[in-house]
Formats: C-alpha cells, sequence, structure tokens
C-alpha cells in the first residue's frame, strides 16, 4: 500500500455528540429494528450483511415500493457478485414510486414536493399533484414526439424545477436520463453524450450567477458540433434571452412540452432491472465511466439511506447543495419523492447577495436536513458565526456532508454555530457506482469529530490491509464484501473496466479506492483517495480527460495532471508538460493551456498551475506514475520506483518551471 494520507490520524479524539434517547425512539430506522426484532444497529448491519435477500426485501416493504409485477426473488448471484441481479421477473417502473402512488389521497397529493428559489429571490413551490401533472404534460409530448424506451436523455442544465420535471418525464416514458454537470465545458458533454449514445439533449439558454450571465445554449451547440447524434434538443430560456442560437428542426422551445391539462398519459411499463439511468464518474485512467443504474436500484439505496440512517420522514424538507451533474442530484430526486419528502432547489452562489444567504434559505424553506461539503464551511468560516446567528434554524434536525474530508475545525465550527452543540453532523460516504452511502452518521451512536457511526445498514463494509485483513486501530483500505441492491450494474459498455476497477484486487469484495479506518470505539472515517483520480470542491475529474485537452497543444508533447491540496476545494489541478521537439514553453502557451482546460472541461477545473519539464516519470512499459510525479511536486517520500524507466524524470519534475 501506498504512504496514508494522514499517518498521525487522531484516534484519540472525545466524544462531541451523544445521541437523544426521545429522538431514537420516534427514528424511522427504531420501527424498522422493532418490527424485526433486531435490538440494535450492529446487530442491524451484521443480519443484513448475513443475509441481503432478507433485508433488501424488508427495506422495499418498508418503504412501500409497488411492483406492477411483484419479483420472485430479491436477488440472483449466479453469474457472480459483481453481476448480481435484483427483484428478479418484477416489474415497476420508478415513477410510479416517485409521483403516481402519491395522487392515491389528498393528504399526499396536497404535501410540498418541491420548493425552489433563484439567485434573485424568486420562490417557486409544487405539491406531489402540482409536479405529477408537470411531469404528465411533459411525458405526453415527449411520448408524441417518440421518445420511449431506448432513447437516453442528457440533461444539461442549471437547478430548476424544469430540471427536475424533465428528469422525472423522461423516467416516466421508459427512456435513460443522463445528467450533465451544468458547469461542463463541450469537450466533457460530448464525450458524455457518445459514449451512452444520446439522442435526446434538455439544457437551457444560461443562468445568472452573481448577477453575471453564464451561457449554456452555446455550450451545448459547440458539444453537439463534436457529437452529431442528438435528435431533439429542448430549451428553457431561463435566462430570458432573445438572441439564443436556435437550430431550426432539431431545437424546440420548452414551452412546446409543458403544456396541457395534466392529466396522466400512462407510465411506461419497464422491467425493474431496466436502466433507469446512465451517470459518469471518472476514473484515474482513460475515458470518463458510465455507471449503469436501474429502477429497483439507485432510487431505492437512495431512500433507504435517507429514510434509515439520515431518518428523512415523509413531510420532512431535505435541501442538499449540489448540481444534477453530481450523484447527489439524482440522489437528492428519488429519495425524497420515494419517502413523501420536500427537495429544496437552490439555484446560485451561497454568498449572494450576503455571505448568510445560505442560512436565510434554510429558515425561508423550513429545512430539516442540509447537506453540503466541508468545502462550503470552509469558505464561511472567515464570516464568522454571525450570519448563521441572525437566522432561526429551529427547524433543522441535522447537517449532513459529503463531498470530501472533514478538518476537526471545520466539523466542530458547523457544531456548535449551526447545530448549537446538540444536533449530530450525518457524515456522508460513498459513491456514484454505490448510489449513495457505504457509511453514515446516524441518530443512535455517539459522534467524534469528523466520524462516521458506521455502515449503512444493507453495507457489509470493511477496512483492509494489503492482503484483505481486517484491520482496527489504523489506516486500510475500505472494502465491500457483499452486494447491495443500489450496486452499479456496470460500466457502459465496459464491463472489463468495471471488474478492473473494484473486482480485480481480492476475490469477490468490492475494493472502493478510499483511505479509511475504524476506531477503538467503532467509529468510522474516511481519510481520502487511495487512486489518483482529483476531486475539485466534490467534483471528480480524471486525470486522462485534462491530458487530452493539454496534449491538444501542438506545443505539448505530453502531460500529467495531478490534484494538489487547497485549503478550501479540497484538492485543484497541477499540470507538469513536456514541450513537443523543436517547441519551447512560453507564458503565452501556459496560459493558453490553462484556459482550455477551463473552457473544455469547466471553470471550477481551472488548473492552479501548469509547469513545463524534459521529460515525465515512466515505467518500463511507458506509463506515466502519477504518484510519482505527485509526491516530488508535495515533497514526500516518492515510494517505489524500481518500476521507474530514468530516475533522472524525478530531478525534471523538480526543476519544471
Amino acid at each position: 500500500m501506498t504512504a496514508t494520507p494522514n499517518p498521525t490520524f487522531p484516534f484519540d479524539q472525545k466524544t462531541a455528540w451523544e445521541p437523544n434517547p426521545e429522538w431514537m425512539r420516534e427514528a424511522n430506522l427504531q420501527a424498522f429494528m422493532d418490527a424485526h426484532d433486531v435490538k440494535s444497529v450492529d446487530t442491524l448491519v451484521a443480519r443484513a450483511a448475513a443475509d441481503p435477500a432478507w433485508f433488501w426485501d424488508a427495506v422495499m416493504r418498508d418503504l412501500d415500493i409497488r411492483f406492477e409485477t411483484p419479483y420472485t426473488s430479491v436477488m440472483d448471484t449466479s453469474r457472480g457478485v459483481p453481476f448480481t441481479e435484483w427483484c428478479v421477473g418484477g416489474r415497476m417502473n420508478i415513477i410510479h414510486n416517485l409521483l403516481d402512488k402519491w395522487q392515491d389521497t389528498a393528504e399526499s397529493r396536497s404535501r410540498g414536493a418541491l420548493s425552489w428559489e433563484g439567485e434573485d429571490g424568486s420562490i417557486r413551490t409544487f405539491s406531489y399533484e402540482e409536479l405529477h401533472a408537470r411531469v404528465c404534460n411533459v411525458a405526453r409530448q415527449l411520448r408524441a414526439r417518440g421518445i420511449g424506451p431506448g432513447d437516453v436523455a442528457g440533461l444539461f442544465m442549471p437547478m430548476t424545477p424544469e430540471l427536475a420535471i424533465a428528469f422525472l418525464a423522461v423516467l416516466k416514458v421508459g427512456a435513460t436520463i443522463l445528467p450533465l454537470f451544468s458547469g461542463y465545458g463541450p469537450s466533457a458533454i460530448a464525450t458524455r453524450l457518445d459514449d451512452a449514445g444520446a439522442t435526446i439533449l434538455f439544457t437551457a439558454d444560461g443562468f445568472r450567477r452573481r448577477g453575471s450571465l453564464v451561457e449554456m445554449k452555446e455550450t451545448a451547440d459547440a458539444a453537439l458540433q463534436l457529437y452529431e447524434g442528438i435528435r431533439h434538443l429542448f430549451l428553457h430560456r431561463y435566462a430570458e434571452r432573445v438572441d439564443v442560437p436556435v437550430t431550426a428542426g432539431r431545437d424546440h422551445e420548452w414551452s412546446a412540452l409543458d403544456h396541457g391539462d395534466g392529466s396522466d398519459p400512462g407510465t411506461e411499463s419497464t422491467s425493474a432491472e431496466d436502466v433507469a439511468m446512465i451517470i459518469y464518474t471518472s476514473g484515474t485512467t482513460g475515458r470518463p465511466k458510465g455507471a449503469v443504474h436501474t429502477h429497483c436500484g439507485f432510487p431505492v439505496k437512495a431512500a433507504q439511506d435517507m429514510y434509515h440512517a439520515m431518518d428523512v420522514k415523509p413531510g420532512d424538507v431535505m435541501y442538499w447543495m449540489t448540481d444534477m451533474g453530481w450523484m447527489m442530484g439524482p440522489w437528492l430526486i428519488f429519495g425524497t419523492l420515494t419517502i413523501g419528502a420536500t427537495m429544496v432547489f437552490y439555484d446560485g452562489a451561497p454568498d449572494t447577495p450576503g455571505v448568510d444567504r445560505v442560512w436565510e434559505l434554510l429558515e425561508k424553506h423550513g429545512v430539516t436536513h442540509f447537506g453540503l461539503s466541508p468545502v462550503l464551511v470552509r469558505a464561511l468560516m472567515p464570516h464568522g458565526p454571525e450570519p448563521a446567528g441572525r437566522h432561526n434554524l429551529s427547524a433543522l434536525r441535522a447537517v449532513c456532508s459529503t463531498g470530501s474530508p472533514w478538518d476537526p475545525e471545520s466539523w466542530n465550527w458547523v457544531f456548535r454555530h449551526v447545530l448549537e452543540s446538540r444536533k449530530p453532523i450525518l457524515n456522508y460516504s460513498g459513491g456514484t457506482e454505490i448510489s449513495g452511502g457505504i457509511v453514515c452518521g446516524n441518530f443512535f451512536k455517539p459522534l467524534k469529530p469528523c466520524s462516521f457511526s458506521g455502515p449503512v445498514p444493507g453495507m457489509n463494509a470493511d477496512v483492509v490491509d494489503d492482503s484483505g485483513h481486517s484491520v482496527r486501530g489504523q489506516v486500510g483500505e475500505l472494502v465491500l464484501r457483499g452486494p447491495w441492491i443500489g450496486m452499479t450494474r456496470g460500466f457502459w459498455n465496459d464491463t472489463d473496466r468495471y471488474l478492473d476497477s473494484y473486482w480485480s484486487r481480492l476475490d469477490g469484495v468490492w475494493m472502493h479506492g478510499d483511505f479509511a479506518a475504524i476506531d477503538k470505539d467503532g467509529l468510522w472515517y474516511i481519510l481520502g483517495r487511495s487512486d489518483d483520480t482529483i476531486k475539485v470542491a466534490g467534483k471528480r475529474v480524471g486525470p486522462a480527460e485534462v491530458e487530452a485537452v493539454v496534449n491538444a497543444f501542438d506545443g505539448v508533447l505530453e502531460s500529467v495532471a495531478i490534484g494538489v491540496p487547497h485549503d478550501v476545494k479540497g484538492q485543484e489541478i497541477g499540470i507538469y508538460c513536456v514541450p513537443s521537439v523543436g517547441s519551447s514553453p512560453t507564458e503565452i502557451l501556459r496560459s493558453n493551456i490553462i484556459g482550455a482546460v477551463a473552457s473544455e472541461l469547466g471553470k471550477p477545473l481551472r488548473p492552479r498551475f501548469v509547469k513545463f519539464c524534459s521529460q515525465l516519470p515512466k515505467t518500463r512499459n511507458a506509463k506515466i506514475m502519477r504518484r510519482v510525479v505527485k509526491a516530488v511536486h508535495l515533497d514526500q517520500p516518492v515510494g517505489d520506483v524500481s518500476s521507474l524507466e530514468d530516475p533522472a524524470a524525478m530531478d525534471a519534475v523538480r526543476n519544471a518551471h
């Protein structure tokens, strides 16, 4: 194993939060344990690991997941654990559980489904009945245009109600959703549309951030110059631009979709294992990985995490600061609507018009569960606790967090100044391929700063050494020793890569790629990625994607992208380049590379620096050793370099300029 990122891990931290017995008695998880005569969360985790078929069947009954045709068995591992089939023989379109079933009673129809706020202070709210009607209108128009099973629809939009409506309508007609980060550049969009074989694209004319217009339609058009497979593009004029370019025959106004009387055109009948979503996550090499998720997979896992670990109840209000291209966007929609809770969308900057905007938002919408990244906390802390203190946050039951590891100072700041040192921080970590969390905080176990209570029930998690043996009180690799309903059904058109990424190191064991530890009190900690993936403010990008942009320059022979630490963002991108023969590194080239990466992959991924060197460290089979470049850059031990072709390459990196 390579050197761990935190060798002085504080195993001797003191408990900061103790569970409230009343909250435990009223918890969804307690009701579930009582129904199955389980005495403790630890006992439940162990029983679920030993008998996943029993557990996931019980979960679907607890969540009232309704099937058109019941499944004959919960799971089938006959093709091997990596290819476990779920809800065998069952037919179910998840939209029936997100919207259709809530139309049965006046109470559930009138309950809040979506509460939206724009940066300018505009607010729109939708009951379950109102959201259902809007989705039905759009679904009818999509079906009239021949859109349905077999189609893949890209969603390149800001966080607006129209995004949620499109998301749900695509699923209702039996097509597949392809969420795209609203900050992507043309190359990143085109790569994902092409890989998924998308035929439909939803986009907007643009959005405003801190009052300035951010164009989207032009970016989408540039992507479609690179990928020509889109038959229909639906344009929402969110920024109310009249000058936005339109391609005749291909482009359609959103208003042509979203009209009608709201009557239900019917929900497409799908198998429970039909593909509902392809969502991309970047790896350390090659093109982005398209994680495949089904109607009975991602949505059920997302809802179970919310319902059991976070204790989200029908009528609760969850706001997670996210974008639809990050898995937490689809997770928010799937989880809240399955439970009958309310999701909050905010399209705007967290500090506009004032640094208290986030806290104002929580008060205004009565948020009970607030999801954030520690990156946001580190940005807000310099303003002190007063902005949060001027707002009534009494509705807030918990702060939830994911995206990057906590530091104790930030964790304690939120605990004291936002949660009054009496409500929990539900730390949450998993991934796009997981459909949610491997580990999470809960209302049942004491918490220390930065800790997790333990595995989410249903996740057979462990921390192991290089040989696969369980370790405690030291840093190891996070693994899963059994299947779970939300597991990705593989990578789109790339089975070998799926197996290589997660199942190749230990037989029948999912190797997640995170460093983790379990302390003497049984609390868990995630200490960062153990692979090369770069994570900037919670957004992952594979080094290969960055390098592809850089290597396209005539003056560049080859390059390597690494993640370098940043106090607020967690990481930033750093680039080392080797000039092509006959070329000289110039400040113009450096500036052009930085600009191109920001333009092609999105401004949030703008590199911190570009350095030029004479060569890069490589193995004898010509693979660039990114970990060596990163170690040299950070002046850390380089580890085993026995496979390094030319040791002088390390000096070339040290002398880069």
